[in-house]
């Protein structure tokens, strides 16, 4: 790879963390899927934030009463229209009860802290992040000698190692210590008590090595241990920390625990690390075969100038209006880097803060499947790393026996509920608010997930044993929610369309109502789904019938008398238009039940749905929702507003770092006006997904190529997206030189595929000709876009050479 594409990989700042009280959001972040550091990149002082997937803390978790009784008087008041009083009887009986559940939130392990010398202060300032190989470098000078330190999380040996580097032989002299994560570098919410502080926090050293341990709530231990290694130098202990004199080098070896007892935690990973001989260049090479086999499956191509300005230089240009190429190429780049460093198998998804939570009591630090999580994980498929959904799926089935206690105990019925916010220590539903209780859309929304996974990867046996199971929990619990109403059609009540009130101020004050489209939208997807699977594989015989008729009850999606799609299904809730979420429009994005080709005129309707709902203005948007618009408008065909979108968050919501916020902090105008501005990395990874929709749509059988092109983007190469089929799909474009060639590889099976291409391109007929390996058929009739039919052979590439009738853009 030459230095410039090498370039589009890399962050470089030119400044340390200093940001609004709490360094650690603005910390360079490495992680192999379980085991996090954040990197502060100070000269005098360093701070490496260590973090673990499963360390949370602060739950209570007491028995969950069972209310269900209440739900056929809330639901007589409901279809009364007396909403209001019905609207908190559910929570008012949980409360009642006694229920008073605490959701627990992730718990920084501790801090590593380096301690330099300083002698003329520092000169020539960076710190990077090769996204490649997920090393992060800190560089200065210092006396006229140059300096350094580089680390990595290991995705092959799990564990931190670090290495501190001098120009000069015998220039390193650093104290090296592992403690609690600093008090002081927390920021709370307007308002919020402090949080309280882990219990029996105690730090040691004996010169090779240092550790730490505290106590969490629960009584158990947590820490890590630190194996110093200088070459060359004098290495001692004092006042619990390691002091290193006059090393050209020193190697930094740490692991972590999250339970046990802290001394027979410290003698065992004393040990461990004893025994590793390896130094840091053969620990980083066997780290980097793991992540950059993940990182560089896809790779992206913009042909984007300046790929090596700082971090600061990028944003003070998207700041004048537009973000730069090298800046939408390496912010693609970082959600891919950050879900790979955040979710690996066997461990946890990653939450709505990554695996880098610095807080105490975090702010919205927990699972949320009202969309966040969600957002999180729709790149993992279409960027070919279908592997990072499978901590989603382990998640949810280790919790399933809570989420069909949830469905028991509040509404009376089989199958499972998802509460919108999780942790993983317990699935039982603990935010006690209506539009939590209410919204019963979480599994389905979670089933899209396991469906998709089959669909792009082809594993059958997923789909038998996993997939459909989970889709079948799903429909069980329709079967006893959903309610036949006097047409005939199905009626979900109590329902609630996140996060939004009807616009004539019917309903329950906090949105509680009858028939969500978005409760239908999912529902109709889930049961489709389930049918088609359990058919195609002789599961559930028995109980097709039940839900086919299910879907023939199902209400077909309403216009409103502004022609666009309704929010409920209600004829007595109004639309509200002035609201950020976008739930009904579920059909188009993210499911796929609803395009242009298969239904216009409501395709049209769901357009004109977008269209009303701009009244919102910018003022009201957030990290995740410009993020969500993105994904929706290149769904719609809509590259330039798709990109306007990424322009708006990276002007708004992005820091130094290159992290997204919750919401613009600084009263800039664009963004939801809040002097608290949590971190909310599902932004990150929701851009990486809207570019990834802008460059290529799937379904079973269909190909969308460049669907929403922005006329920005001139000329570019993308390598490894996978579309659905398990197809593996290439683009190179140029525009200036009418240029489009696609190459797809279907990797398993043999396969018939029709192939949309761009507006204003056809197919070169010489190319079709000479493709031993495919069939290709004109299409018959006008086409708004041209098309191509073509048998894919398993394993055997084929090429699609197309032209641009004229210039485009």
């Amino acid at each position: 790879m030459d230095r410039g594409s090498a370039e589009a990989w890399r962050l470089k700042l030119l400044t340390p963390s200093s940001w609004w009280g709490a360094k650690w959001r603005e910390a360079l972040p490495a992680g192999n899927g379980r085991l996090g550091a954040a990197v502060y990149g100070g000269v005098h002082q360093e701070t490496i934030m260590l973090t673990h997937g499963d360390l949370w803390w602060q739950s209570r978790t007491p028995e969950l009463p069972d209310v269900s009784g209440r739900l056929a008087e809330m639901r007589r008041l409901m279809l009364a229209g007396r909403e209001a009083e019905a609207e908190p009887m559910l929570i008012e009986e949980l409360q009642d009860l006694g229920y008073d559940p605490v959701m627990a939130v992730p718990l920084p392990l501790g801090d590593l802290t380096v301690r330099y010398e300083v002698g003329e202060g520092f000169k020539h300032y960076s710190r990077e992040l090769d996204m490649q190989t997920g090393e992060i470098t800190v560089r200065w000078q210092d006396r006229g000698a140059a300096f350094e330190r580089a680390l990595f999380v290991s995705r092959s040996d799990d564990m931190v190692v670090m290495e501190l580097r001098a120009e000069e032989p015998s220039a390193v002299k650093v104290g090296l210590s592992l403690g609690l994560h600093d008090p002081a570098d927390v920021k709370r919410p307007p308002g919020r008590p402090e949080a309280p502080l882990p219990a029996d926090a105690e730090s040691g050293a004996d010169g090779a090595y240092v550790w730490y341990a505290a106590r969490s709530d629960d009584g158990s231990d947590f820490g890590a241990v630190a194996r110093i290694v200088p070459a060359a130098g004098g290495l001692a202990a004092g006042r619990a920390e390691a002091v290193v004199d006059g090393a050209g080098k020193v190697l930094v070896l740490l692991r972590m625990f999250v339970s046990g007892s802290r001394e027979a935690e410290w003698a065992r990973l004393k040990a461990e690390l004893a025994a590793e001989q390896r130094g840091y260049r053969e620990l980083l090479a066997a780290h980097v075969r793991e992540h950059r086999e993940l990182f560089g499956r896809m790779t992206l191509d913009l042909h984007a100038a300046g790929r090596d300005r700082s971090n600061e230089e990028l944003l003070l240009e998207a700041y004048q209006g537009e973000a730069p190429l090298a800046l939408l190429e390496k912010m693609w780049a970082y959600g891919r880097y950050l879900l790979i460093s955040s979710s690996r198998e066997g461990g946890s998804p990653c939450h709505l803060y990554g695996l880098w939570c610095g807080e105490y009591r975090g702010f919205w630090a927990f699972n949320m499947a009202n969309e966040n999580l969600q957002m999180m994980y729709w790149q993992a498929l279409s960027g070919r790393m279908p592997e990072l959904l499978l901590p989603v799926f382990d998640y949810m089935e280790r919790l399933l026996d809570d989420f069909r206690l949830n469905a028991q105990r509040l509404f009376g019925c089989r199958g499972i509920f998802i509460p919108a916010p999780t942790a993983p220590d317990s699935g039982l539903i603990k935010t006690l608010a209506p539009h939590i209780v209410h919204w019963t859309g979480a599994a389905g929304w979670v089933a899209q997930h396991y469906y998709d996974y089959y669909l792009y990867t082809g594993d059958r046996e997923f789909l038998r044993n996993r997939a459909l199971p989970f889709l079948r929990e799903v429909a069980l619990f329709y079967e006893d929610f959903f309610v036949v109403g006097e047409d005939g059609r199905l009626l979900s009540c109590p329902s609630n369309s996140p996060e939004n009130k009807p616009g004539n101020g019917a309903g329950g004050p906090k949105g509680t109502t009858v028939n969500a489209t978005m409760d239908f939208a999912i529902a109709k997807e889930v049961l489709g789904r389930l049918v088609a699977g359990a058919e195609s594989e002789g599961l559930y015989p028995g109980e097709i019938a039940a839900w086919k008729e299910l879907l023939r009850r199902i209400p077909d999606y309403q216009v409103n008398e502004d022609g666009a799609i309704r929010e409920w299904m209600h004829p007595a809730y109004d639309d509200e238009y002035h609201h950020r979420h976008q739930s009904h429009l579920y059909p188009v994005f993210p499911g796929k039940e609803v395009t242009k080709e298969n239904a216009p005129a409501l395709f049209e309707a769901f357009w004109t749905a977008v269209r009303k709902r701009l009244v919102v203005g910018i003022k009201e948007q957030t990290g995740w929702s410009l993020a969500h618009m993105a994904n929706l408008y290149a769904r719609l065909g809509e590259g330039d507003l798709a990109l306007e979108c990424l322009n708006l968050l990276s002007r708004s919501s992005v820091i130094n770092n290159f992290f997204t916020l919750h919401n613009d902090w600084r009263h800039m105008g664009i963004g939801l006006s809040m002097d608290w501005a949590p971190v909310q990395l599902d932004a990150n990874m929701g851009w990486t997904a809207a570019v990834q929709e802008m460059l290529l749509y799937s379904e079973p059988g269909r190909l969308k190529v460049l669907p929403a092109l922005p006329s920005k983007w001139r000329k570019g190469r993308v390598q490894g997206l996978l579309a659905c089929g398990g197809i593996e799909v290439d683009i190179d474009w140029d525009l200036e030189r009418k240029m489009l060639v696609v190459k797809l590889l279907s990797a398993k099976d043999d396969q018939h595929v029709t192939i949309d291409l761009p507006e204003g391109s056809e197919a070169a007929e010489d190319d079709t000709i000479r493709q031993e390996s495919v069939k290709m058929e004109a299409p018959s009739g006008p086409k708004q876009k041209p098309e191509v039919r073509s048998l894919l052979k398993a394993g055997k590439a084929v090429i699609l050479t197309a032209a641009f009738r004229t210039p485009v853009g």
